[in-house]
């Protein structure tokens, strides 16, 4: 039996990576095999790849730079990790996918979401998660947590201006339109059992509803 993709979406902020470990923990307490993974990273290669990306340093990075090295990255860590543990029949929680790339780069940075999709066709062969689950919370929220967490990562994107994480928050509610089978919608805004449990219960209806 083939595996269960399931990717987590979000601005900055919004609680993916805690979110993602409890589940796991669930999940693996039911007897589910799980496997917890990120983008860009989850291996070496898009480790390293990761570094060059996020890097405040790099601020001239050109935004086409930016697309491809996301999808250079992606293709690594489909290919490592994703479709092994898939074809083994396990659970994967990915803290991030190809809707990162439609929203940063084809919106936020102007690019085009069809051109931006096009590139990642190239890059991932078809394979699109099963669920995404978007934690949906405002970027004045998403940023104000960022502030008051001292232990989190600070990256590129994290120093761009409001208006900047106001154009992806804009973009991943365009993408709830496009992709609405797949794309579940979860308020981030609540305490993080809240949303924990909220994202749980879409989990759990989604397996049994498939038969997993």
């Amino acid at each position: 039996m083939s595996g269960l993709f399931i990717t987590f979406e979000g601005g900055e902020g919004a609680g993916k990576t805690t979110v993602i470990s409890q589940l796991a923990h669930q999940l693996e307490s039911e007897g589910h095999e799980v496997i917890v993974t990120r983008e860009p990273g989850g291996i070496p290669i898009a480790e390293k790849i990761r570094e060059i990306i996020l890097d405040k340093a790099h601020t001239e990075m050109d935004a086409r730079t930016e697309a491809l090295l996301y999808a250079a990255a992606r293709r690594q860590h489909l290919v490592e990790t994703v479709i092994p543990s898939l074809n083994e029949g396990k659970i994967v929680l990915c803290d991030r996918f190809i809707d990162s790339s439609l929203a940063y780069q084809g919106v936020a940075r102007g690019l085009g979401i069809e051109e931006i999709y096009q590139i990642n066709q190239f890059a991932i062969d078809d394979y699109m998660p099963d669920l995404t689950l978007l934690l949906d919370i405002t970027p004045q929220n998403g940023l104000l947590r960022i502030e008051s967490n001292k232990d989190r990562e600070v990256n590129r994107l994290d120093v761009e201006d409001l208006s900047f994480h106001q154009k992806v928050h804009d973009a991943y509610h365009s993408l709830i339109k496009k992709f609405p089978h797949r794309i579940k919608k979860i308020d981030a805004s609540f305490d993080i059992i809240t949303v924990q449990n909220n994202a749980y219960r879409i989990i759990s209806e989604f397996i049994n509803k498939n038969g997993r």
